[in-house]
């Protein structure tokens, strides 16, 4: 049985700073040029998060121009163990890292979400579209919405209309190799997912999930 779908949500979110990290770059964070899927669903949780809903991205439209910006943060080298004090001012738990990040991010996010198998009788799509729907025209979240890393906050507020809408360099249409998709939570860990991104007439496709885990041998969760 197919699961039920909502209608399609058009979120806006911008900053002045986002980092959508590349996971091949082990010392700096260096960030892809567009939001990641992972980071739209981010976003979307942030308003609305539900064990009984699961949000899948369709679209990322840029409406800035593609502009960087460098600099070095401090970062801890070590996670903090349940239950322990953790002192991350101390020289032997941080380092200073170089973050080629991307400044005065402005993206269209266009999604649906689905019901899963941990919805209750009285969970239906038209409860949780009236709930995100108003959470978003209220500024409301559940928690702070960021652009890749937390301390890059974001601002999220309902889409212009398709037509009010302006893209960055319609006519650009470029490979961005492989993006980092999202996780797939298996029996036996947690394993990546990735695709092959394009940026077309500055709009970045997301394929489906069930697509993305056919091409790397998963399976599709419920």
């Amino acid at each position: 049985m197919k699961a039920q779908e909502s209608r399609v949500f058009r979120l806006r979110a911008r900053g002045p700073v986002a980092c959508f990290s590349r996971p091949e770059m082990k010392v700096e964070r260096v960030s892809y040029e567009v939001m990641t899927p992972s980071a739209a669903r981010g976003l979307l949780e942030s308003v609305l998060w539900k064990p009984a809903i699961r949000w899948q991205v369709h679209e990322v439209a840029v409406l800035a121009p593609i502009q960087w910006v460098s600099f070095r943060r401090n970062e801890v080298k070590q996670r903090m163990s349940p239950g322990t004090v953790f002192f991350a001012d101390h020289p032997d738990r941080r380092a200073q890292r170089n973050t080629v990040a991307l400044k005065n991010v402005d993206y269209v996010v266009s999604a649906s979400f689905r019901m899963t198998d941990r919805a209750g009788a009285e969970d239906n799509l038209r409860k949780f579209e009236e709930m995100f729907e108003r959470r978003l025209e209220k500024g409301q979240t559940f928690q702070a919405p960021y652009l890749g890393c937390r301390e890059f906050a974001a601002e999220v507020e309902p889409a212009p209309a398709p037509g009010e809408v302006r893209l960055i360099q319609p006519e650009v249409d470029r490979p961005l190799g492989l993006m980092f998709y999202d996780f797939d939570y298996r029996k036996d860990g947690m394993v990546p997912l990735f695709f092959d991104a394009r940026l077309a007439g500055g709009r970045l496709t997301v394929p489906p999930l069930e697509a993305v885990l056919r091409e790397q041998g998963g399976e599709a969760r419920p």
